[in-house]
């Protein structure tokens, strides 16, 4: 059988691509904020029920381009589970990284654990909505507010999710997305920042083209910057993606649905968070032991499916960072979690065959 990876992009209507295609051939405006990107940021706020979204190359920029926005220093809360580019952005700009572990139960970051690690040196807090479930985003204000914290959601997995009926995106002083190609709703590479001051907003449109003041009109550099923008050809892909995306949602809902109809109740699931909804982009399953979860990959590797162990290894144990006070949930999922072949086109006898092999290896 052919490859099955745990994830495939999803390629829109070709002829709605070449369209946008010949139209920038025409115009030859394909870069510095054209009209595409425009578009593009116009409808997501509208489709996303937010405001002041700006788009960028890419979701570890967007997270640079927050930390820097918000002038953030020293410690810095966050996560150990989620990809290596919430801790490695971090790193890059000068902040240190202070993990507090997980919950168990929603893989997200335990505000409980949050709250031990505030000092004096901590200027902000880094959540992530893992696998698009969101946080406990009520408490991680609480803590934020009383400790006089910045709040900054890695929200790489979380388009189109909505907390207690509005986008879980408007919480914190910023959420960023991701849109590689990977991701429920891409844009080939590239990313995005919703940003809650207007006077930030304006300031960050400045910052991704190298500091130039646009909104004057005079050209002047007011601010350190750098170049973070999306070009027009991958926002004409994402105007594609976005005409197609209820499409996308529901082909992976129904894909979400057989799994856990087949999982429940013999393996342990990410439990969603009861005020949020789910946009099916991930789907992980937890495993007794490391051993099973090895044991599962070979069996699957050899058929030619290829699920992936995200998160793992959990990101305190990254060797750069110098230290390594294990978190001890963190850890023991990332251990023993793998996510499975999930997007739009996945074919129910590759479910089938996928939930075969974990099945009889727990047997």
């Amino acid at each position: 059988m052919k490859a099955v990876h745990v994830t495939e992009t999803y390629m829109p209507d070709l002829n709605k691509y070449q369209q946008y295609v010949k139209k920038l051939f025409q115009s030859k405006w394909i870069s510095n904020n054209g009209v595409l990107v425009q578009e593009l940021q116009e409808r997501l706020e509208n489709y996303l029920g937010v405001k002041n979204l700006l788009l960028v190359s890419n979701g570890t920029t967007a997270l640079q381009i927050a930390y820097k926005l918000l002038e953030l220093q020293g410690e810095v809360i966050t996560t150990p589970f989620s990809f290596i580019a919430t801790t490695s952005s971090m790193v890059w700009e000068g902040l240190t990284p202070v993990f507090a572990d997980i919950d168990a139960e929603s893989f997200n970051i335990d505000p409980n654990e949050i709250e031990k690690l505030v000092t004096n040196n901590t200027s902000a807090i880094v959540p992530v909505h893992v696998f698009g479930n969101a946080c406990d985003v009520e408490k991680i204000g609480e803590i934020a507010g009383r400790h006089d914290l910045k709040v900054i959601y890695d929200a790489a997995h979380a388009f189109n999710v909505d907390y207690r009926g509005e986008s879980v995106l408007n919480h914190g002083d910023i959420s960023i997305l991701s849109f590689h190609a990977t991701k429920l709703f891409h844009t080939v590479e590239g990313g995005a920042l919703v940003i809650k001051d207007d006077a930030l907003y304006r300031r960050a449109q400045a910052m991704i083209n190298f500091g130039i003041d646009l909104q004057s009109g005079t050209g002047k550099v007011n601010l350190l910057g750098i170049n973070a923008k999306m070009n027009e050809f991958e926002a004409a892909m994402g105007l594609c993606i976005l005409d197609e995306i209820g499409t996308i949602i529901e082909k992976r809902k129904k894909a979400v649905e057989y799994y856990r109809k087949s999982f429940q109740p013999m393996l342990k699931l990410q439990k969603l968070n009861r005020y949020a909804t789910n946009n099916y982009s991930y789907f992980p399953i937890v495993l007794n032991s490391e051993e099973i979860l090895l044991n599962v990959l070979e069996q699957m590797n050899r058929i030619n499916i290829y699920p992936r162990r995200y998160f793992y290894p959990s990101l305190e144990t990254l060797p750069y960072l110098g230290y390594a006070k294990i978190k001890p949930v963190s850890d023991s999922i990332s251990r023993r979690i793998l996510c499975l072949p999930l997007y739009a086109g996945i074919e129910r006898e590759v479910q089938t065959k996928i939930i075969d092999i974990v099945i009889n290896s727990i047997k």
